[in-house]
């Protein structure tokens, strides 16, 4: 194996520090503005991870997780597009990264018998549990399916109520597929964001009702 147990795990604590930084940028700025926002490093450390994440899935033969960063990778990239941050990253390094979850998915399943075996026949993971996580990965990664579609029809990148009700309950379920598995990067990761995830929840509230007290002034 090329890499044992410890440096997989650090892998895998670089790409949850990345989405930590995303959920602590994204909610100071919120707390200071008094209303949900979308600030365009909460997309940059989001793609970060999400590269690095999918590398962690892959090494930890975790089908979960590479199925969860690779839906969402194109959306980080699609929000920074809509903030006109795209265009500034250099030609080359742009190519890299569209190309690189695909690439890395077809060497993965370039030898599709290899594939089954090794993520879903011989896997430690029970083939229940692999379902469970899968499930807790495609909610947790609807969110950024939705608030895609959501942010392209206003035009702009929104993280609204529903993305984050969608959050919540997507990493509920991740956490108890993380702790059946014992997976400390993921429990970590998770509990950390869904305080976070509350938080907007509750400013999105009081912005609301804050607006409306206006109106009805």
């Amino acid at each position: 194996m090329l890499f044992n147990i410890d440096y997989i795990s650090y892998i895998g604590y670089f790409a949850q520090l990345c989405f930590s930084l995303r959920i602590i940028v994204q909610w100071i700025t919120s707390e200071h503005k008094h209303k949900v926002v979308s600030p365009t490093l909460f997309w940059v450390f989001s793609l970060i991870g999400s590269a690095v994440m999918f590398i962690y899935g892959m090494l930890r033969s975790d089908f979960s997780i590479i199925l969860g960063q690779f839906i969402s990778y194109y959306v980080y990239i699609g929000n920074l597009n809509l903030k006109n941050i795209w265009k500034t990253i250099p030609f080359f390094l742009r190519i890299l990264l569209l190309i690189l979850p695909v690439a890395a998915v077809s060497i993965t399943i370039s030898n599709m018998d290899n594939f089954i075996n090794k993520y879903f026949i011989s896997s430690e993971i029970p083939l229940w549990l692999i379902i469970l996580g899968c499930i807790g990965q495609v909610i947790f990664t609807c969110r950024f399916v939705y608030q895609w579609l959501y942010s392209y029809h206003h035009h702009e990148s929104i993280l609204s109520p529903t993305f984050w009700w969608i959050s919540v309950t997507g990493s509920l379920i991740i956490i108890i597929y993380a702790i059946i598995k014992f997976d400390d990067v993921l429990i970590i990761g998770q509990m950390f964001g869904i305080i976070s995830y509350i938080r907007n929840l509750m400013i999105g509230k009081n912005t609301k009702k804050a607006d409306n007290e206006k109106k009805t002034a």
